[in-house]
């Protein structure tokens, strides 16, 4: 029962998913395979078969999505690898591109 004089509001709150964006590896003739399968299984939380294939899909058709993100994420996965690409000394080249 409502009290004389309360003033009652309906708040609609209105939640989206955070837009996606893909992270893309691109294939070079340098950074070993090896490599690449350790990332995608460190930082991309593949497992082994899954990781051997996009390496595979990768070296094949230049590049592969691996993954969609949350840009934040997608950015920070990004920035491990190519922090971690850059110590061993390998030219490997990744993207975030919007889903």
């Amino acid at each position: 029962m409502a009290v004389q004089g309360e003033t009652r509001e309906k708040t609609r709150i209105n939640i989206r998913e955070p837009r996606h964006y893909r992270v893309v590896m691109h294939n070079d003739d340098f950074t070993p395979m090896d490599f690449v399968v350790d990332i995608l299984i460190d930082i991309f939380h593949k497992g082994v078969p899954e990781a051997e294939r996009l390496m595979l899909m990768v070296h094949e058709s230049g590049r592969a999505a691996v993954g969609a993100y949350p840009y934040d994420i997608a950015a920070t996965k990004v920035q491990t690898a190519l922090n971690r690409a850059r110590e061993g000394g390998y030219p490997f080249r990744m993207t975030v591109e919007e889903a």
